[in-house]
């Protein structure tokens, strides 16, 4: 029987299509995650560049809605100074 040089029992490495999948698929699946991450929320893609790394800040309105439904603040003050926002 001829040996062909191969090694192991004629088998290469001894992996067979294994070793296919090590050597290419899963670099390539590591690479497509490395991507996926930069442009997902936490990565290069959540705008954290163009905002300088600056904390995204609620408007007045959000905040003053927020006071409202915590309790911090009653309905007339509520109204008023909604209002007086809304003029702006």
């Amino acid at each position: 029987m001829m040996d062909y040089g191969m090694g192991w029992g004629g088998m290469g490495w001894g992996l067979g299509w294994l070793g296919m999948v090590l050597v290419w698929v899963v670099p390539l699946i590591l690479i497509f995650v490395g991507i996926k991450y930069l442009f997902s929320e936490g990565g290069f893609g959540s705008g954290h560049a163009a905002r300088g790394h600056q904390p995204q800040t609620k408007s007045a309105l959000a905040v003053l809605e927020e006071r409202y439904a915590k309790g911090e603040i009653g309905r007339e003050e509520f109204l008023q100074k909604r209002d007086d926002l809304l003029e702006k």
